[in-house]
């Protein structure tokens, strides 16, 4: 059934993760272009919001016909994050604030935030309480994960707490912030949170494919999904997660209907090359100079080209254009005939790393209800 977040429907129930550097306005609109759903911005820091930090007002700015606006914000301390869902009400900035709970780089983790913060009850209870009461009804969603480590699990007491502070769904990334992004995500933590809450729950995790999405869904139960990594490089991903979810919608209300589902073609080398120069067109109109939305687009190159036959040097070359005619000379010398590389299909894109220990405040674990902000918590740059 479709996911409802206030007066929006999310039809299908899929979620663009936010992350840093990526989900900005074009990267958006590239994947709204492929199919529905839920797309939300990098994380921004309530501080700089505050503030009024230029780069963070132009972070938290949206295409024309973007709805929902979906808007994510990180903060530890409760009196920042009222006023900061204040200033997003009455300046009508944004439909939807995600709180993060489940960020897990040092910087973050260190100042008790992210996947830190809620090891302290009471704080990440004032956090989300503070938030909902200043969204007047806007509707206010939390991603977390699992906990700090496998001694230090957080996420049901505080998935609990956050219903019970009015969220309208909760997203787990099935991982510990000590897992970081290696190993596999345990999805039985998802089926465990929908067990617990009366409220929807979105799983995150290893979802490489659309049949992931709809493996999650059956084997946890759970409402919707968020989909992080594997779209990087892979826009169409949203485009093959429509398609399966309106076959499984026609066998759910139709159990006789026996047409199979249309198997999507997967896009060869042509078709992700014209991806890849629109993914930078849409940055230089975005970022105003050709310049610096083909420099940002070089991030990106690797990603699309996975497992495609792309010499290296001209792999290198596209990594250093900086004018969309040179990334458009580059593209042309690409084999375009060539098919998508089905061996790749099923493999983790992005960040994989390994687990390491989580960097938290000094003596951070030894009282769960201390409800004190950490000195020097709220970070005033501009995201994660």
């Amino acid at each position: 059934m479709p996911l409802q977040l206030g007066s929006f429907a999310v039809d299908p129930p899929v979620v663009l993760a936010p992350m840093a550097g990526i989900t900005n306005v074009a990267f958006r609109q590239l994947c709204r272009e492929q199919g529905a759903g839920l797309y939300v911005c990098e994380m921004i820091t309530t501080r700089a919001l505050v503030e009024r930090n230029p780069k963070t007002m132009s972070m938290i700015k949206f295409g024309v016909d973007e709805r929902p606006r979906s808007l994510q914000l990180y903060g530890v301390d409760p009196a920042t994050i009222r006023k900061a869902v204040e200033m997003i009400v009455e300046q009508d900035l944004a439909d939807h604030i995600d709180m993060n709970f489940g960020c897990s780089v040092p910087k973050v983790t260190r100042r008790g935030g992210g996947s830190a913060l809620p090891w302290k009850r009471r704080l990440f209870g004032s956090i989300v309480s503070s938030a909902v009461d200043a969204a007047q009804g806007l509707p206010v969603t939390v991603k977390m994960r699992i906990g700090i480590d496998d001694d230090h699990h957080t996420y049901i007491d505080a998935a609990r707490t956050a219903q019970d502070a009015g969220v309208a769904w909760v997203a787990l990334h099935a991982r510990t912030a000590a897992q970081r992004y290696s190993g596999q995500a345990d999805w039985a933590a998802i089926a465990a949170l929908k067990e617990a809450l009366d409220i929807p729950v979105l799983g995150n995790g290893d979802i490489w494919e659309a049949t992931d999405a709809l493996r999650m869904m059956a084997e946890t139960g759970c409402d919707g999904v968020v989909i992080g990594r594997g779209c990087l490089g892979r826009p169409w991903l949203f485009a093959d997660l429509a398609a399966a979810f309106a076959a499984a919608e026609r066998t759910r209300t139709d159990p006789t209907d026996a047409t199979p589902a249309a198997e999507r073609t997967l896009p060869g080398l042509g078709e992700v090359a014209a991806l890849m120069y629109r993914h930078a067109e849409l940055l230089t109109q975005w970022l105003g100079t050709e310049r610096e939305g083909v420099t940002d687009f070089r991030k990106h190159v690797a990603w699309y080209l996975k497992g495609f036959p792309a010499g290296g040097e001209l792999r290198r070359q596209m990594a250093m254009a900086s004018s969309l005619a040179e990334l458009s000379d580059l593209l042309a010398q690409l084999d375009h005939a060539a098919p998508f590389p089905r061996e790749v299909l099923g493999q983790p894109r992005g960040r994989t790393g390994t687990p390491g220990r989580v960097v938290l405040p000094d003596r951070w674990l030894n009282d769960r209800d201390a409800d004190e902000v950490p000195e020097g918590a709220e970070l005033d740059d501009s995201g994660g």
